[in-house]
């Protein structure tokens, strides 16, 4: 079993006195519960969920994120539409596409729509923890200065 390593993410939560709000997006609940228990097993991030597309921006509008995950496809509205109305809410949030089955096209257009990164399921927790850090690490400075 590989043993994760938080302490950089620790450090960076603890500097700036506060957990960093994360907002999980997929259709799929187990996914969202598997995500959800990666990120809890730091005390470095505030996790909260959205069941689809409607309910992510709903949410984008009443908090800020410092990072959202966004399944690509789910029903209703695509996770492209999303992509798109979360930047026009909050333009600088990193937002990292994690999807099962979404073509080259849909890949490459959500990173021309803002996508910071993709991921492709199954995702191993170490990457999934790794990636996470890497984007906020990165986008940190940006977000809400």
């Amino acid at each position: 079993m590989t043993i994760v390593n938080f302490d950089k993410l620790n450090k960076m939560a603890e500097d700036r006195g506060k957990p960093f709000n994360v907002l999980i997006v997929d259709d799929e609940k187990w996914v969202q519960d598997v995500f959800k228990d990666f990120c809890e097993l730091t005390d470095a991030f505030s996790v909260e969920l959205a069941n689809d597309g409607h309910e992510a921006i709903e949410k984008a509008k009443q908090k800020a994120y410092y990072l959202i995950t966004l399944d690509l496809i789910m029903p209703e509205i695509s996770g492209l539409d999303v992509l798109v109305e979360i930047k026009k809410i909050t333009p600088k949030v990193p937002i990292m596409i994690i999807t099962g089955n979404a073509t080259d096209k849909l890949i490459n257009e959500a990173g021309v729509l803002g996508a910071c990164r993709v991921m492709y399921k199954p995702i191993m927790l170490e990457n999934f923890i790794s990636e996470l850090t890497s984007t906020l690490t990165k986008h940190e400075s940006d977000i809400y200065n």
